[in-house]
């Protein structure tokens, strides 16, 4: 049985799926399923946005997701069935920039295994992400890839909220 799928979409061949993450996590054992979907939103810092674009080193961002399943797997049960995908390219407003789903045989671990994923996503993987502004401006987002912080990999493990 495969325990987690990781995957880069560009948006030019197709679009993130929530119901495939769902069915990837879904076992007949499984009393809890959690998910987070990340959205293109509208305004940012005060200024409209119109679309961002991703920029992806993907066999990088691949192995560090498989990682991060990797630890997910080790924190929170082999149990644990994990599915990280984010896209590449030009999104608009309102398109899926990411989805991460977790799916266990109680609800605290599927929180937590999901919450730990799209963390350590956000803080260690290498995508840059490029707003594009409704004044015709553009700029690269200072976000956290990268950017030095310690990975979170057992941040949520000790909780049990």
């Amino acid at each position: 049985m495969v325990l987690h799928h990781c995957a880069i979409v560009d948006i030019a061949e197709g679009r993130l799926d929530p119901s495939a993450a769902l069915a990837f996590v879904s076992d007949p054992g499984f009393g809890g399923i959690a998910m987070f979907v990340g959205r293109v939103r509208d305004l940012n810092h005060g200024r409209a946005v119109t679309g961002v674009s991703y920029d992806i080193y993907d066999a990088l961002a691949l192995n560090g997701f498989a990682d991060i399943a990797a630890r997910c797997n080790a924190g929170f049960g082999p149990k644990l069935r994990l599915y990280i995908a984010h896209a590449k390219g030009r999104l608009a407003v309102g398109d899926l920039a990411v989805v991460v789903a977790a799916g266990t045989p109680h609800r605290d671990e599927a929180f937590r295994a999901c919450r730990q994923a799209i963390e350590e996503v956000k803080h260690t993987s290498p995508i840059w992400k490029q707003e594009h502004y409704a004044d015709g401006d553009s700029a690269w987002s200072e976000g956290c890839s990268l950017c030095g912080h310690e990975p979170v990999a057992n941040a949520y493990a000790g909780h049990s909220h």
